[in-house]
């Protein structure tokens, strides 16, 4: 008997060495700060540096402003830049929807169906490595100088990606969520809308995310190449600027671009990503607070 004490005294203590005392939930202001100083400290290191740069006159100010000078000319050129942004970033939103659904349907028959894998499986991964830039020419040949011509590159520039990340999220997924399913009686339609698809979920939003860096680069250059008479965008006001030797509005509008794309990183993906993580409990408690 007093073995048997002696064991379960072990046993009770090992169990209490497992047990770990978590943090005490913080604010929301304070995880909002230790998510942000980091990204402050990076910008204000960027910019002394630019400071730096144009102090020692490493390049002519008419090629290198400053950055006093730069967003001196965001703010004069705001009601020019804020109308370009908006018809940009509503581009880009339309293009990503659009491959957003392409990109469902193909990863999903191919990751489903043995021959559309063998026929354009490696299709896919070669449609996304292709240079969006590469695109335009045929692009501008069959749909002139329009709206179409650009949703065309950004959804081939965005689609094989999320297709590809559906795909291989697909393919990770633990035979033994799939032999669950069957045994539970789910027919191949539900296993796939209730096991496959949620299971692959964390790979595909990280498609999702590589998807909108393609869209966007995508548009970008379409929109440098494609011009449209009376309709401003960034990319429009990239090319103005250029022309008219705009240095410090060349670099506004580039700034602006930026923020775009680090604000739809940190506020939509990153979020979504982070929300998909927690869910599935690949995020550790004591971090997520």
């Amino acid at each position: 008997m007093a073995v048997r004490d002696r064991d379960f005294t072990e046993l009770s203590s090992g169990l209490d060495a497992l047990e770990t005392q978590l943090e005490k939930p913080v604010n929301r202001g304070t995880r909002l700060w230790r998510a942000t100083w980091p990204k402050l400290l990076a910008i204000a290191i960027v910019f002394g540096i630019w400071q730096f740069l144009y102090w020692i006159e490493w390049r002519p100010s008419f090629a290198f402003p400053s950055p006093a000078k730069t967003f001196e000319s965001l703010y004069n050129n705001w009601d020019v830049i804020f109308p370009a942004a908006r018809r940009t970033l509503g581009r880009a939103v339309q293009g990503f929807a659009l491959a957003f659904l392409i990109g469902v349907v193909v990863g999903s028959l191919v990751s489903r169906v043995k021959v559309l894998r063998a026929a354009v499986g490696s299709m896919i991964t070669g449609l996304q490595t292709m240079p969006s830039v590469a695109w335009f020419p045929a692009a501008l040949l069959v749909f002139k100088q329009s709206e179409a011509a650009i949703m065309f590159v950004v959804v081939l520039g965005a689609a094989p990606s999320i297709a590809n990340g559906l795909i291989n999220g697909i393919d990770n997924i633990p035979p033994v969520l799939l032999r669950a399913g069957r045994v539970l009686g789910a027919s191949k339609l539900a296993a796939y809308r209730h096991v496959v698809l949620p299971a692959a979920l964390p790979t595909f939003v990280g498609g999702l995310k590589q998807g909108w860096a393609f869209a966007w680069r995508s548009l970008l250059a379409g929109e440098l190449l494609v011009l449209i008479a009376g309709k401003f965008s960034l990319g429009q006001q990239l090319d103005a600027n250029r022309q008219f030797g705009d240095a410090a509005g060349l670099y506004a509008v580039m700034i602006v671009i930026f923020v775009i794309g680090v604000v739809m990183d940190a506020c939509v993906f990153g979020v979504a990503d982070r929300a998909v993580r927690r869910r599935y409990g690949l995020i550790d408690a004591a971090d997520a607070t």
